[in-house]
């Protein structure tokens, strides 16, 4: 770590005295990530020099690596001059082009489109008009495509004259006369193959693509299923348009993820720069219908208030029951959200009574645990037989409500993980003072 830091000085410091010729020497040598992380904590004087050491193509080798936030890239391309960022636009990847343009106002999107190459303009704007969350909205046309009467020879010298530009080297896509995808070539294939061979007798001809308009989370499913490093993006009649690479892949499952535990959470988690106010607005609407949900609770409370009145001993194992039930019903939710989404056949009652046989267990060991925790504690087994029952009704029912109503919110098309924690709590908290109640009437003169 001392060593990185003390490369990072040398830097530095070249950059403050100008030295330009030392600092691109060492500045390049860094991962372009490190180069990423080194220069977003620049001052705002120290890019200005870097905009005028770098060259474009080096600018957007880094600005590749960057995520896209507003307040960053789009902040680090305002400050230099509007030809100099549709340059470095223009020197990266298409996908990341179009997913930093994609964030601006209309106004700057205008501005740069006008200042980039003709020939990148329309190709540009094509992708920007593929629907957020698509296969067109992540894919990138840098990808290395070849005709399947080419031979081995022709498609090496192919893939040494695009390797610069390609995003990706080592799928080749074989193409028919009419463009479509027919086949892939693997780089390997090419290295042991003759260099006579014709493209066509060496492809694998069962290549899986993906539609323009599929859904990423889907795709992102089938590329952790089969270990792509690439999956082709083809049109409805199978022509070739595009690429989606693993490093696109994954921020899908870390954007993917994010949403989910926003919604077991209730709140948006991805976003860490939101203000106290912000924050309040956005999280106020949901505490308040889970507030409104928690009365009704109260009110059943109040419902029973004669039970406990006669036996105030049950009013001391309210909270145990409903938190330990809500907690199963949280884990019950969380496995069921998580199954639904890595399962394509999604089988709907094994995981339901998966869920409800694991509750039974759970629940009857809790049970046995507590009835005789109780039993000694309070010298009444009858006591701790009502606690532990209740226990394990609630727990069951918890289990069922938390694997239920994410499958049924996936069947009626709503995110399964809008059925957050939060309101599976306040669910299993009404229905464990409902069994918890109704068990104690039962048994209400051993309890007096």
């Amino acid at each position: 770590m001392n060593e990185i830091n003390n490369e990072n000085l040398a830097i530095i410091a070249a950059l403050d005295h100008q030295k330009r010729t030392l600092f691109r020497s060492q500045f390049l040598k860094l991962h372009f990530y490190d180069q990423t992380q080194l220069f977003a904590s620049f001052t705002a004087k120290q890019r200005s020099r870097i905009y005028q050491f770098l060259t474009p193509k080096e600018l957007g080798d880094m600005f590749d690596e960057f995520e896209v936030e507003e307040t960053t890239v789009i902040g680090f391309l305002k400050e230099m001059e509007p030809q100099l960022a549709a340059d470095i636009l223009s020197e990266m990847y298409t996908d990341n082009t179009v997913d930093i343009l994609g964030q601006m106002d209309k106004a700057d999107l205008a501005t740069y489109l006008n200042l980039m190459p003709a020939d990148e303009i329309a190709e540009v704007r094509q992708l920007l008009n593929y629907q957020d969350k698509t296969a067109g909205a992540l894919m990138t046309t840098e990808y290395v495509a070849i005709d399947q009467h080419k031979t081995v020879s022709t498609a090496m010298q192919i893939i040494r004259h695009q390797a610069t530009n390609a995003e990706i080297i080592y799928y080749l896509y074989v193409l028919d006369d009419a463009q479509n995808l027919i086949g892939v070539v693997t780089l390997r294939d090419l290295m042991v193959s003759d260099k006579r061979a014709v493209i066509q007798t060496i492809m694998n001809p069962h290549v899986y693509s993906v539609f323009v308009d599929d859904d990423q989370e889907n795709i992102a499913q089938k590329v952790r299923e089969y270990d792509f490093l690439a999956v082709p993006v083809v049109s409805r009649t199978g022509h070739m348009l595009g690429i989606i690479t693993i490093d696109d892949i994954i921020d899908v499952i870390d954007e993917e993820s994010a949403e989910d535990y926003s919604g077991l959470a209730g709140v948006n988690v991805d976003d860490t720069r939101e203000t106290p106010w912000r924050a309040a607005i956005h999280r106020l609407p949901w505490l308040i219908t889970l507030l409104i949900l928690g009365m009704s609770t109260a009110g059943l409370i109040n419902h029973f208030d004669s039970l406990v009145s006669q036996a105030s001993i049950l009013a001391v194992f309210i909270s145990l029951i409903t938190g330990t039930a809500g907690n199963a019903g949280t884990q019950s939710l969380a496995i069921a959200i998580r199954k639904i989404s890595v399962e394509n056949d999604r089988k709907i009652w094994h995981l339901i009574s998966n869920e409800v046989l694991t509750g039974v267990i759970i629940g009857f060991t809790s049970a046995l645990v507590i009835t005789l925790i109780v039993g000694f504690w309070k010298s009444n087994f009858i006591l701790g037989g009502v606690i532990g029952i209740s226990m394990m009704a609630a727990i069951v029912v918890a289990n069922l409500a938390g694997s239920l109503i994410p499958i049924l919110m996936d069947w009626i098309g709503v995110d399964p993980a809008v059925a957050s924690g939060p309101f599976i709590s306040t669910l299993s908290d009404l229905t464990s003072v409902m069994i918890y109640f109704s068990v104690a009437q039962l048994f209400l003169a051993y309890l007096t």
